[in-house]
């Protein structure tokens, strides 16, 4: 049947069926019909048990004997536990890394030594698996200090009589899972009292709660923001725990029916265009966490849900992660993105192949190792991958560097200067609204990329720390419409809410151009006194980027704009700002962002970073951010302004 799986997938698309349909997951089939379509659990054998030693040897032989070298470093592992000072230190500072660092070392040592003792079947891993197992099991917080209810009831420990699931309490979950489906019979073997713990421990933290209680990222948002990747990541561990654990076939139909009803939750808003307002970084979380749903779906059914495959949302969702590509390093990172984001190869590479999208495959084929690694989380990737590797390691590779992206329901574009190069300029801009997932206050803003490095950029996210999803994360810089590249004006900068949004939104490309227009006067609160501010943003292929702006306000007492670069910038000649760019081999080359200087003065600050939040953007960018902010000489109250960036 898999072999006919692509020719299925066009024909479907040809008869139509590639359009958006409501409840795509979980209106297909009931519960009740559902478990006739489920392989029973006694049946269910997604990869080889420990004893198939001849499905193993299918398996990546270089990447097992890695696992296996590390795991050896592992061997008589402390198990540590996790003191309750390290949880109230996220209450107390705003530190979550001290609780996070113990508590995902001990999943990875985990996974680490499960792969090994399946790779090899000697036993010899067996009683540190045991330790590691127990040691999980007797944690009171499968989860993490920064995603427990804030208040005095917590203030900042888990109520244990209150089980819920967060991410990293569901990605538990699964890791016990897994050992439990291979070394289960050597941990009976061993105690009959290791996997009823394991049985436990899951479904009274996570089955049952899951079950009876709801949870905010189920549904969408207060605002009526749909649920973000906390939704898909939860489930595709949800939906690997229960397939996995749950014995009673008729209970298990039931708990993957519900999963895939909450999973429709996530679907049924997602923009058509498939835009990931999380970015790229998020993506792999988020599109990434819906395709590991369908294709355990399809590996637990016998492709009984290939289907999904053929809804263009679906396609485009995966689509999404090479058109928001700059250059081999550098991705378009919007919101809370990261710059630099890693891609999960094998992951990319299964849901092009599962699309039928051949750019798909070769971007994911690009960014292959030469082995396999465990991951901090998604831990059960590592089993597809193994599994793939000779595959992946064959295929064709190729980054596509579409020359024109339009992504109209996240009001989003990106233009370069050439089809599949680099070289040149890169411009990407946004519209929107300012209630995003991840959001930053950034209508209009936009990057200017040259040879595919930065030159004026997007800060991103930096350390995540209690500041950073409270009600004072407008308090952090990077987050605010003054620290992007975007206008102050009275004083007023853009506010959070999806009322402040883009108007007016209109993108057109052609082989000489390409260009958004927008009023991002609508972002601005009311004393702002902005009537119109419509801007322009345009690459002109082969000659630079311009800005251009046609204001009307209601008072012009004062007007900045701001220009964010990670390199030092001069601003000594009227009309110019020269920004000293450095090259793919560090040589310098300066470019200008000229303005008129009978309308602007111009001048340079380096951005201090010294607070806890500010070191993840050290991490991405250095010491060297620095904003040119130009200043209005004389604001009036209706002007036209022209910004451009050129090479000298």
């Amino acid at each position: 049947m898999k072999n006919f799986q692509p020719l299925i997938l066009c024909l479907l698309i040809a008869c139509g069926a590639a359009a958006q349909t409501p409840h795509l997951l979980g209106g297909k089939y009931s519960a009740k019909e559902l478990q006739t379509v489920l392989i029973p659990a006694s049946k269910w054998t997604p990869f080889p048990r420990l004893d198939d030693r001849s499905g193993w040897d299918r398996a990546d032989k270089a990447a097992l004997d890695a696992i296996v070298k590390t795991a050896e470093g592992y061997l008589a592992y402390v198990w540590p536990t996790i003191p309750a000072t390290h949880s109230l230190m996220y209450v107390r500072t705003g530190d979550r890394n001290n609780y996070q660092d113990l508590s995902f070392r001990k999943r990875t040592v985990l996974l680490t030594l499960l792969v090994a003792e399946v790779a090899e079947n000697r036993g010899r891993f067996v009683d540190d698996i045991i330790n590691g197992v127990w040691s999980i099991c007797e944690e009171s917080w499968w989860g993490v200090p920064a995603h427990l209810p804030t208040g005095k009831e917590y203030s900042g420990l888990m109520d244990v009589t209150q089980p819920f699931v967060d991410l990293f309490a569901a990605e538990t979950g699964t890791a016990l899972a897994w050992v439990d489906y291979f070394l289960g019979d050597k941990l009976d073997a061993v105690s009959p009292q290791i996997r009823k713990r394991i049985h436990h421990e899951v479904d009274t933290r996570l089955m049952r709660p899951l079950m009876t209680r709801h949870h905010g990222w189920m549904t969408k948002t207060a605002s009526g923001r749909g649920p973000n990747n906390w939704n898909p990541w939860i489930c595709s561990n949800w939906m690997n725990f229960v397939l996995l654990l749950e014995k009673d076939d008729a209970k298990r139909a039931a708990a993957i029916h519900r999963v895939l009803e909450v999973l429709d939750e996530f679907l049924d808003p997602y923009p058509a265009d498939g835009g990931c307002d999380e970015g790229p970084g998020y993506w792999g979380a988020a599109a990434a966490s819906l395709f590991d749903n369908i294709s355990l779906l399809n590996l637990a059914t016998s492709d009984a849900f290939g289907y999904a495959y053929a809804d263009e949302r679906v396609r485009n969702m995966g689509r999404f992660i090479y058109r928001a590509q700059i250059s081999e390093k550098y991705f378009l990172n919007f919101s809370d993105a990261s710059p630099t984001p890693g891609m999960n190869a094998p992951m990319i590479y299964r849901y092009g192949k599962a699309i039928g999208d051949t750019d798909m495959m070769r971007f994911g084929a690009y960014y292959r190792q030469s082995s396999v690694g465990i991951s901090g989380w998604h831990y059960f990737r590592i089993f597809f991958a193994l599994f793939l590797q000779d595959e992946l390691m064959k295929a064709p590779q190729k980054l596509p560097f579409p020359k024109d992206v339009w992504l109209p329901d996240l009001q989003v574009m990106a233009a370069r200067d050439r089809e599949g190069s680099v070289d040149g300029f890169y411009l990407a801009a946004k519209g929107g609204h300012n209630d995003e997932s991840h959001n930053h206050n950034d209508i209009g803003t936009y990057v200017v990329y040259y040879d595919g490095r930065p030159l004026l950029i997007d800060i991103g996210s930096g350390t995540y720390t209690a500041k950073t999803f409270s009600s004072r994360r407008y308090e952090i810089w990077y987050n605010c419409s003054d620290y992007h590249n975007l206008p102050t004006v009275n004083s007023a900068t853009q506010q959070p809410g999806h009322n402040f949004k883009a108007s007016d939104v209109r993108y057109k490309a052609s082989a000489s151009a390409a260009e958004l227009s927008l009023d991002i006067a609508p972002a601005y609160p009311a004393e702002a006194g902005i009537i119109s501010w419509k801007r322009s943003l345009s690459l002109n292929r082969g000659k630079g980027v311009s800005i251009r702006e046609a204001t009307s306000l209601k008072r012009a007492d004062a007007i900045a704009q701001s220009f964010m670069t990670c390199y030092p910038a001069d601003a000594s000649k009227p009309g110019e700002v020269i920004i000293r760019y450095g090259d793919k081999d560090g040589k310098p080359v300066d470019f200008a962002l000229r303005y008129n200087p009978g309308q602007w003065s111009a001048s340079v600050e380096k951005v201090a970073l010294a607070a806890d939040e500010d070191q993840g953007i050290r991490r991405n960018w250095g010491d060297t951010v620095h904003r040119i902010v130009l200043r209005a000489i004389s604001p009036k109250t209706k002007d036209s302004y022209t910004f451009e960036i050129k090479k000298k």
